[in-house]
């Protein structure tokens, strides 16, 4: 657990046919990053499912352009920071002040690479 304020993104991910959107935290010197399947503005008031994935490098903090070879883009939608309020092996609180995200959410651990990240009540606008 700690208190230190440290950084998170949402990118709008384009690739192909399909859109997702990767949620990335500072943990160290990489980015732990989970695709989720709702923007940021549908996740103020319902959970998403968050796919755990590779760790991005800390440059993805504040990139834009293209991505994957010039097949696919990837666009900021929300940033700010965010503080880990509590800990546990498979749940992660979270308090997160960004753009859209603002309050708590809670990152649930399901099985195998899936998560659940849940905005708590009065984490809306």
């Amino acid at each position: 657990m700690t208190c230190e304020n440290k950084k998170f993104v949402i990118q709008e991910h384009s690739l192909g046919q399909g859109v997702h959107w990767d949620f990335m935290l500072e943990y160290g010197r990489m980015l732990q990053t989970y695709r989720l399947d709702k923007t940021p503005d549908e996740l103020l008031h319902s959970p998403a499912n968050a796919v755990k994935i590779f760790d991005h490098p800390l440059k993805f903090l504040t990139y834009e352009g293209p991505v994957n070879s010039g097949r696919g883009n990837v666009r900021i939608i929300d940033a700010g920071t965010f503080q880990t309020t509590h800990q546990e092996p498979n749940r992660v609180e979270l308090t997160l002040n960004g753009r859209v995200l603002k309050g708590k959410f809670i990152l649930t651990h399901i099985k195998d690479d899936d998560w659940l990240l849940t905005p708590e009540p009065q984490s809306s606008l």
